[in-house]
């Protein structure tokens, strides 16, 4: 049962019935071409609670997806542009981002995991219940099917997705991959993760009222989840990162990988192509370092397994739900050219729609102009309660539209084989320490350096203080339903299945000298080329405690020919000068959070503690700051 104790079990034993009296014939019917009776279960069961007045299945045909878009314009869920095909979407001033302490895991009594916010299961899918009681009254309820990654793929998953919002169904449409006729197609035989939410009750502006009761529970062992009394997609588009934490738990059990991560081609010599995936915490360069790659496979999210002894991924979405603050067209030509495409499906949330119909971000040509945003009327100069300016559009805004408007969208995209990867990035915002590319020694040493000790000051994309550096392993940290314990094992799993481990790099493009930023936002392509020639064995390396980083000679060469500029011997030794005391406060501080985490592996520590040691050994010879000039080229 889906809602315990509020409905009787023997209820359900005729779904389709009862789900008659909620459905018109039509939809009834779309219903019993997938003849899978515990999913006819589930919707009535959600019926029966939530109390809906109508139930719209959406089978992605042409004609519902135009349905569901009408419906959020007449629902005052979006708002129409001088655009037709561009929306604008408004969560509200409380509703903005993630809500990481709402956001909790489902586990029986309550089982405590070490940097997981875990919720007893009996108790958590009671207080949901109460809350989803009529929740739905008077409104529409849509189900939706999709494909969490290419047909027929063995790497895919599936999702049903039930709510009461029309932007959150027509969010899913653009974002993956409609699913009905998969649905139909595999009955009964079909597994799949269920997302129920509802926006709760609206109030004048639309937005959602009970904020203060916003609740998004993940339960794992009914692979669903429930989110209710909030909009704003990170909390409620279910197959974004909510299937995410259920990916994570059954690649742990499976033995693959679900990552935060996006894939991308690099181009090398002859024309060839090798694919990176990477983790980015939100605001950190994530979307700007897929757009200025060769090729885009995605932008966020990556499943990852073994096949024949290669790390091969996928995809699982269609689209892209990215922040919109400082997209411009010097810096970000390719996403830029989609937002102002006429034609090109958008919904923007939490930008300024101005009074002209038209749509302002910051860093988008212009000025803004007197209009509405996420905090209600605007004009320039407004401000709050507290004499504080408020921002005509806010620093967590975001656009929403298909990856196939890409004009770099790599043919495989569609591939139910994946594309095999030749490395893994993690990048973070750094401003003292890490260098703007480190390759690690091996697997386990970039597992551990780079990816489980990840760290990053915060952004606007969660709620919470921003500039506070916090780790955020794997970036992903926000997403597990397991410790990241139990992760960094399953990748040291992962490992023993590969014949030829994926090299891992750590990226900073946020290292700062009297606060100015040493590399600009293009750089990005010098340290993709620069990685994709150290894949293929054409680049030299300077090996140092902490890892390998580029040689001088190697870099001006790649400056030179991919950007058109020199790049200066002075410039090259402030990125890549080795901050001892920085790495060693890292390790520190790493080492302290994990040491509470009782099933981190051992291999952890031993790392760490080698890591510690050659750092120690270089400042004992050199000091605290160590120039690349001072090492030997390997």
């Amino acid at each position: 049962m889906r809602f315990p104790g509020l409905i009787e079990k023997a209820s359900l034993e005729d779904p389709l019935r009862l789900l008659a009296t909620f459905c018109s014939e039509e939809h009834l019917d779309r219903l019993k071409e997938i003849k899978n009776p515990r999913l006819w279960r589930d919707i009535a069961e959600v019926a029966l609670v939530a109390r809906p007045a109508s139930i719209y299945v959406n089978t992605g045909s042409d004609e519902d997806k135009d349905y569901i878009r009408k419906r959020a314009l007449e629902g005052r869920e979006e708002y129409p542009t001088v655009h037709p095909m561009h929306t604008v979407h408004f969560d509200g001033p409380k509703d903005l981002a993630r809500d990481k302490g709402n956001t909790r895991i489902l586990y029986p009594g309550g089982r405590q995991v070490p940097l997981i916010n875990t919720f007893d299961r009996d108790a958590g899918l009671g207080e949901i219940g109460k809350l989803f009681k009529g929740v739905m009254s008077g409104k529409e309820m849509f189900v939706s099917f999709y494909l969490y990654g290419p047909r027929y793929s063995k790497l895919s998953l599936y999702g049903v997705q039930i709510t009461d919002s029309a932007y959150v169904a027509h969010s899913e449409e653009i974002l993956y991959r409609n699913g009905y006729w998969d649905f139909v197609e595999k009955g009964e035989e079909l597994e799949y993760m269920l997302f129920i939410h509802s926006a709760g009750e609206r109030d004048e502006n639309g937005w959602s009222k009970n904020v203060e009761n916003r609740r998004i529970f993940i339960d794992l062992e009914g692979n669903s989840v429930y989110s209710v009394n909030t909009q704003y997609a990170g909390n409620t588009v279910g197959l974004k990162k909510l299937a995410l934490r259920l990916a994570v738990y059954k690649g742990y059990r499976e033995g693959w990988l679900a990552e935060h991560m996006f894939i991308v081609g690099v181009k090398g010599r002859g024309g060839r192509i090798s694919y990176f995936t990477g983790a980015y915490p939100a605001g950190c360069g994530k979307t700007s370092t897929a757009m200025i790659a060769d090729t885009v496979v995605g932008d966020d999210l990556a499943i990852i397994h073994a096949v024949n002894g290669e790390a091969r991924a996928v995809n699982p979405e269609v689209g892209m739900f990215g922040i919109i603050d400082d997209v411009n067209p010097r810096d970000d030509p390719e996403i830029y050219s989609i937002l102002v495409n006429p034609s090109a499906e958008i919904i923007f949330s939490n930008v300024l729609l101005m009074e002209d119909g038209n749509v302002w971000w910051r860093g988008k040509p212009g000025e803004p102009k007197k209009g509405i945003n996420y905090a209600g009327e605007w004009w320039p100069g407004k401000k709050d309660e507290n004499g504080k300016e408020i921002l005509p559009s806010h620093p967590n805004a975001r656009f929403t539209v298909s990856i196939r408007h890409l004009s770099k969208l790599d043919p495989r995209i569609d591939d139910p084989e994946g594309v095999p990867v030749s490395g893994f990035i993690f990048g973070g915002r750094d401003p003292s320490t890490l260098p703007p590319v480190l390759e690690a020694f091996d697997w386990k040493h970039g597992i551990v350096t780079m990816g489980a000790s990840l760290e990053s000051e915060r952004t606007a994309a969660v709620l919470g203080q921003v500039g506070v550096m916090e780790l955020n392993p794997y970036a992903i940290l926000d997403f597990l339903p397991i410790s990241v314990g139990a992760f960094t094992a399953l990748h040291f799993e992962f490992e023993k299945k590969l014949a030829r481990p994926p090299k891992i790099f750590s990226v900073n493009y946020f290292l700062r000298e009297d606060g100015k930023f040493l590399a600009e936002k293009r750089d990005k392509i010098a340290w993709l080329k620069w990685m994709e020639q150290r894949v293929h064995g054409e680049a030299q390396a300077i090996e140092t405690p902490v890892g390998y980083i580029p040689t001088y000679e190697d870099l001006r060469e790649i400056f030179a020919r991919e950007l058109g500029k020199e790049f200066k011997e002075d410039l090259y030794e402030k990125m890549f000068t080795i901050r001892v005391k920085g790495f060693l406060e890292k390790i520190e501080r790493a080492t302290k959070i994990y040491s509470t985490i009782p099933d981190t592996p051992r291999e952890f520590f031993e790392i760490m503690d080698k890591q510690t040691q050659r750092l120690k050994a270089l400042e004992a010879m050199h000091g605290q700051k160590v120039s690349p000039f001072k090492f030997d080229k390997k």
